[in-house]
């Protein structure tokens, strides 16, 4: 007698900074991959994502170019053929490199899986230069749609007008910190991220972007450990109806089951 095949239940695991596994209808997806532990003069505190990466990754979203976002290293460490999908633009850098299953989308165009989720391009307010010398190309968003759940990865960005024109959003996941002090440039702190959730008015959120690097030899402040925490109080105030998870990472959270307490993997 045949069994009957095992549903992989969809869910969210936040690995760290903006990399997130997003699993959804059967599809493992992949946000701004860093997967090392050391980054220039950054340093990871928390575990390595490494443990995350054994079954495959079917696509990979690049929201821009900046190296904690678009990390080469990080990509080589997956299947040479996964899709890498990155903004209008940025396919040359990523083919140079020696990646050849790249999808550019520019803002508005959508992109399916062969088996699974459709993923747009949206708008975000942030800088798109790869420095020193790299292209500069718009940074993006992403609205992943599977059959049940609309997910928002805002990658990393500003306040915008057109956060209100994202729709029937379940999980939106907004950036609210940073690696260092100082935020340099559009960014969303605690505060100002609790005023995205007013104007995307989504079912929940988790923060990212937050709790994960550090620059090696600089005290952890405040900046470093209390983002996420502030980020759900500001929210409580602001936008009451949306569920705010703070996650750590590694930390696991079913997309089926918002309300329930996360579980570590």
């Amino acid at each position: 007698m045949t069994e009957a095949p095992t549903e992989v239940p969809n869910a969210l695991t936040w690995l760290g900074h903006a990399t997130t596994l997003i699993e959804v209808d059967g599809a493992r997806i992949l946000t701004d991959p860093l997967l090392r532990d050391r980054l220039f003069h950054l340093r990871r505190h928390g575990p390595t994502p490494t443990a995350h990466l054994g079954a495959p990754i079917d696509a990979v979203v690049i929201s821009h170019l900046h190296h904690d976002h678009l990390d080469l290293p990080s990509l080589r460490a997956l299947d040479p053929s996964t899709p890498i999908v990155v903004p209008a633009g940025a396919g040359s850098l990523l083919r140079r490199a020696g990646f050849r299953g790249v999808v550019e989308l520019a803002r508005g165009e959508s992109w399916r899986l062969a088996r699974g989720p459709r993923i747009e391009a949206v708008s975000a307010h942030h800088s798109g230069r790869r420095v020193p010398f790299g292209p500069t190309v718009e940074a993006a968003g992403y609205v992943i749609e599977g059959q049940r759940q609309r997910i928002y990865f805002a990658g990393d960005t500003g306040l915008f007008p057109e956060m209100s024109d994202l729709e029937a959003i379940d999980l939106a996941l907004i950036p609210v910190g940073g690696w260092g002090p100082w935020l340099r440039g559009p960014h969303l702190d605690p505060r100002s991220a609790a005023a995205a959730l007013g104007r995307i008015r989504p079912t929940a959120a988790v923060p990212i972007h937050w709790g994960t690097f550090w620059p090696v030899g600089l005290p952890r402040t405040s900046r470093f450990h209390e983002p996420g925490p502030r980020f759900a109080a500001h929210a409580a105030a602001v936008a009451p109806t949306v569920e705010v998870r703070v996650l750590a990472p590694g930390e696991r959270v079913s997309l089926a089951s918002i309300g329930e307490a996360a579980t570590a993997v």
